[in-house]
């Protein structure tokens, strides 16, 4: 916001690598990235109302599409550090989060919501690497199944939420996106649609099935990378390729996979 010639006429990101929901205090976790929002809603109106024109007006922060997508991480730490039965236990912590910053940003005038729930779990190279399983653990598709199923609880949930909101507000559009069901049909058909090793990153290493070790992440180590990233699903074990992203990203603007199947570009231009 100091910086000089700044235009945030095309959005703003408040995002940041392995961020969660909980524990609130945490740095830049989803309490702290909406104190972010906050300050600079503040100081936005503030020079907007000056005259500085690449700022956003009270206008431009209620017409904005504000896109929710977290909650991966909490899981990855919940059952990385409880039994399933705790780990489930404690979603709706989660979820009552998420509701907490809908509700705070539609107090302060946002009415339109685009929300993402979580892919699978499970298909990650670094959990199929790291969490302890035997053979009845896995699906067909080789995804290790606890993960998954507690990733479709917290959907679940997170659609309910959605719907209740729905509900309860006055004005507001709540779009949930289903990520969940891309990413698996992505892996299940990763062939079909032109891609190799499913369960592999890319980058990392250790070699097949999932060339992923802690110890030895991308940019660490002895790391190694495939000779074609653009025929990989996963890039370190934990993100997605560019080509993966961008297989996700025509999935998500084709409105399927969405409730209601609203269009991008139409939610842009919802009247306030």
């Amino acid at each position: 916001m100091e910086s000089i010639g700044k235009n945030f006429t095309n959005g703003v990101n408040f995002a940041i690598a392995g961020s969660k929901t909980l524990p609130r205090l945490d740095s830049f976790n989803l309490h702290i990235q909406f104190a972010q929002f906050h300050r600079f809603q503040s100081l936005s109106l503030e020079l907007f109302n000056k005259g500085d024109g690449n700022l956003l007006g009270d206008k431009d922060l209620r017409n904005a599409l504000y896109t929710i997508d977290i909650g991966q991480n909490d899981l990855d730490g919940i059952f990385g550090g409880f039994t399933y039965e705790k780990a489930i236990l404690k979603i709706p912590d989660i979820i009552f989060e998420i509701e907490n910053v809908i509700k705070a940003i539609y107090e302060q005038g946002g009415n339109k919501f685009w929300v993402h729930n979580t892919g699978p779990l499970g298909c990650l190279p670094k959990s199929l690497a790291t969490y302890n399983k035997n053979e009845n653990d896995y699906d067909e598709n080789g995804c290790l199944i606890s993960l998954n199923e507690g990733a479709k609880i917290f959907n679940d949930k997170l659609e309910f939420l959605c719907e209740k909101l729905r509900d309860e507000m006055k004005n507001i559009t709540i779009v949930y996106v289903d990520i969940y069901s891309i990413k698996y049909d992505l892996i299940a058909n990763s062939s079909t649609y032109g891609f190799v090793n499913p369960l592999m990153g890319c980058c990392g290493y250790g070699g097949p099935p999932y060339n992923f070790e802690s110890n030895n992440k991308c940019g660490q180590g002895n790391y190694t990378i495939c000779e074609d990233r653009f025929k990989y699903i996963s890039w370190d074990g934990i993100h997605y390729t560019e080509a993966a992203n961008g297989f996700v990203a025509s999935k998500i603007l084709s409105t399927h996979y969405s409730t209601p199947p609203l269009k991008f570009n139409k939610f842009c231009n919802i009247a306030p």
